[in-house]
C-alpha cells in the first residue's frame, strides 16, 4: 500500500492549538511526514484533555524543545533546514521573538514553504487583537446570514472561520507553493487569515446578494431557512429531517412522498406562498418519526436526509460503506479525506499518549548527530513536556 500522494514531504508543525494543528493533521493524512515542536511548559490555551482525546493531533511524533535555550532554537532551526514547509498559528511576531520568522528559516532553507495561519492576518488594524472563530467570521458579514428572521445570528460551533477558511485554505495555500518549489527550488510565506478565508467562501452568496437573489434579511432567503423547501423539520419522535428540494423536479418527489398532490400544493416559487406551504409540511412531517420519513423517501430523489447526531453518523449504511468514520485507538472518528485512486492514504497512527518522550529518535530520524542529541539533552534543550 502507498503512503499516500505527499510521501516524501517532510513539515515541521509548530504546537498550537486549534486551526494550525488541524492543517498538519491533513497533511500527515494525505501522507506527509510531519514534526511537531512542542514547549516543555504547554501555553494553557484551549480545552484540556487527556492527549487521546485530541484527535487532530493524530499521525505526527513530538519534539519538545526549549525556544528560550539558545540551543533549542538552534535544533529548531536545523530541524526546518530538512523540511519541506513549516506551519505556525501564533499571532503575528512571535515567531520572529523566537528566532523562528521567515527570514531566519528561508536563510537556511531557501526552499522552505512557511505557512502562517491567523485569524486577522499578518497585517492590517486587528492582526494583533486577540480573537477566536466568530469574531472572525462576524467581520466577514458570513455570520450576519445565519440564523432565523427575526434572531439573534448563530455560531455554526468554530468549522467556518477556524477549519472552512482557516485550516483549509492553509493546506491549499501550501500545497500550491509546495508545487512551485519544486519547479522554482525557492519557497514562500504562505499567509492563511480566516478572515481573507470566510470572505473567499462566501462568493458564489456575493454574488447571488448582488443579483438580488440572496438579499433579504437573514432567515429569509432560499438558502438560510427562509425557503420553506431549504430547512430543517421537526419529526413525531422530536428527531429532525433536513428537506432540500430547490429544484421543481424534486420538490414534486417530495410532496408526493408526504402524499400531497404537487399541483395543488401552494406553489413554493411565490414567495408569499411560503408560510402556509411550510405549515402543510410541518404538520404533516410530525405525524411520523424521522426514521419512518427516511424509509418513505429512502432511494427517491427528494432530497431529504435525517438530521444524525455525531454519535449517530457512523452507523448509517451510506458512511459505513464509505468507512467515512474509522476507529484509531478505541475512539471513533472521521477517516482521511479525500479519497485518492492510486496513492492510497493509511490509517492514521492515534495521537501520542506522552508527546515528546520521543524526541531523540526523531532527531535521529531527521539526521542530527547523535553526540549533539546528548549535548542538547545534557543542557535541557531537549526533553519531555512537563
Amino acid at each position: 500500500m502507498s503512503e499516500g500522494p505527499l510521501r516524501g514531504i517532510r513539515i515541521v508543525e509548530m504546537v498550537g492549538i486549534g486551526p494550525a494543528p488541524f492543517a498538519a493533521m491533513i497533511l500527515a493524512d494525505m501522507g506527509a511526514e510531519v514534526i511537531r515542536i512542542d514547549r516543555p511548559t504547554p501555553s494553557g490555551n484551549g480545552i484540556a484533555r487527556a492527549p487521546r482525546f485530541d484527535l487532530v493531533a493524530r499521525g505526527r511524533r513530538t519534539v519538545t524543545l526549549d525556544l528560550k535555550h539558545p540551543e533549542g532554537v538552534a535544533c529548531a532551526l536545523e530541524l526546518i533546514a530538512a523540511a519541506d514547509g513549516l506551519v505556525e498559528g501564533f499571532r503575528p511576531g512571535v515567531m520572529e521573538r523566537l528566532g523562528l520568522g521567515p527570514d531566519a528559516c528561508r536563510a537556511r532553507n531557501p526552499r522552505l514553504v512557511y505557512g502562517r495561519l491567523t485569524g486577522w492576518g499578518q497585517d492590517g488594524l486587528l492582526a494583533h487583537a486577540a480573537g477566536h472563530d466568530l469574531n472572525y467570521l462576524a467581520l466577514t458579514g458570513v455570520l450576519d446570514m445565519i440564523g432565523r428572521e427575526g434572531q439573534p445570528p448563530v455560531p455554526p460551533l468554530n468549522l467556518v472561520a477556524d477549519y472552512a477558511g482557516g485550516s483549509l485554505m492553509l493546506v491549499a495555500g501550501l500545497l500550491a507553493a509546495l508545487l512551485d518549489a519544486q519547479r522554482s527550488g525557492q519557497g514562500q510565506v504562505v499567509d492563511a487569515a480566516m478572515v481573507d478565508g470566510v470572505a473567499l467562501l462566501a462568493t458564489a452568496m456575493t454574488g447571488l446578494r448582488a443579483a438580488g437573489l440572496h438579499d433579504g434579511p437573514r432567515g429569509t432567503n432560499i438558502l438560510d431557512g427562509g425557503a420553506p423547501y431549504y430547512d430543517v423539520y421537526a419529526c413525531a419522535d422530536g428527531k429532525f429531517l433536513s428537506v432540500a428540494p430547490i429544484e421543481r423536479k424534486f420538490r414534486e418527489i417530495f410532496l408526493r412522498g408526504l402524499g400531497f398532490d404537487p399541483a395543488d400544493f401552494p406553489d413554493m416559487d411565490d414567495r408569499a406562498m411560503w408560510p402556509e406551504a411550510r405549515r402543510l409540511i410541518a404538520a404533516r412531517l410530525a405525524q411520523r418519526s424521522r426514521d419512518e420519513w427516511c424509509a418513505v423517501f429512502d432511494r427517491q430523489d427528494a432530497c431529504v436526509a435525517p438530521v444524525l447526531s455525531l454519535a449517530e453518523a457512523p452507523d448509517h449504511p451510506h458512511n459505513a460503506a464509505r468507512r467515512t468514520h474509522v476507529r484509531i485507538d478505541g475512539i471513533m472518528q472521521p477517516a482521511p479525506a479525500p479519497r485518492f485512486g492510486r496513492t492510497q492514504v493509511p490509517l492514521p497512527a492515534a495521537p501520542e499518549d506522552d508527546p515528546g518522550t520521543d524526541g531523540a529518535t526523531i532527531l535521529r530520524d531527521w539526521g542530527i548527530d547523535p553526540d549533539r542529541i546528548g549535548t542538547l539533552i545534557e543542557n535541557g534543550a531537549l526533553g519531555a513536556r512537563q
